[in-house]
């Protein structure tokens, strides 16, 4: 397969990344309570910024599984339905459903159940247990592992990984992109601030947009 080339989008998109990430590092090491206050705030721009990165990523997917209807078999459909639900999931816990945009308040559930007493499941107690530490952790970041450092190596190595990654319609990222998710996950490590992860989020919805709209597997997954 063929080296891809960094589109505009991605050189600008990176530039924005990196001037975010230089910021947020700046105030995380001389001025932890504003960046825990104001730049990685709660319901602060950060925050809804993901969650509209992370619903652009179903916007796009969705497209492009209009587009392609006609001219994929089911597995590829599937493959992209359910990346859809998974973004606009993330997108909606992001934001706990719009619960805070719509002033809407939490049902009694989610008040006795919820760390924050939101809407949301990524915050739910159960068994006096975080979900969010277990599943949204501990489990994504296993998944995250495979998905950016080994899917990359197996998918170039293997025919039968090809086959079956494309199969589903699963995007693959680029040796650039990898490198900026390292690059992003390094940065992120070494600030202090307890709402750096914030700023993860962001970077990961990003980068992961950017798999998305110019995978390794472009010419594969997203063509006719």
């Amino acid at each position: 397969m063929k080296h891809i080339p960094i589109t505009k989008l991605e050189t600008i998109s990176y530039t924005i990344l990196a001037i975010i990430l230089g910021v947020g590092a700046y105030f995380s090491f001389t001025d932890d309570s504003y960046f825990n206050g104001v730049y990685a705030a709660e319901d602060g721009l950060a925050e809804s910024a993901t969650a509209v990165v992370l619903f652009a990523i179903s916007v796009l997917t969705s497209i492009r599984l209009f587009k392609l209807w006609s001219s994929k078999k089911g597995l590829w459909k599937f493959g992209m339905i359910v990346l859809i639900l998974v973004f606009v999931f993330g997108a909606g816990e992001e934001i706990s459903w719009g619960q805070r945009i719509f002033n809407v308040e939490s049902s009694e559930y989610f008040l006795e159940n919820n760390d924050q007493g939101e809407t949301n499941f990524h915050n739910m107690v159960v068994n006096g247990k975080k979900v969010n530490k277990i599943v949204f952790s501990q489990i994504l970041t296993l998944i995250l592992v495979i998905y950016l450092l080994i899917l990359p190596i197996l998918y170039r190595k293997s025919e039968w990984v090809r086959n079956f990654v494309n199969q589903f319609s699963v995007p693959v990222a680029t040796w650039s992109q990898v490198i900026a998710f390292l690059s992003l996950t390094a940065i992120i490590a070494i600030m202090p601030s307890s709402r750096k992860w914030e700023l993860y989020e962001l970077g990961f919805g990003m980068i992961f947009f950017l798999i998305v709209y110019n995978p390794y597997n472009i010419a594969v997954v997203y063509k006719k």
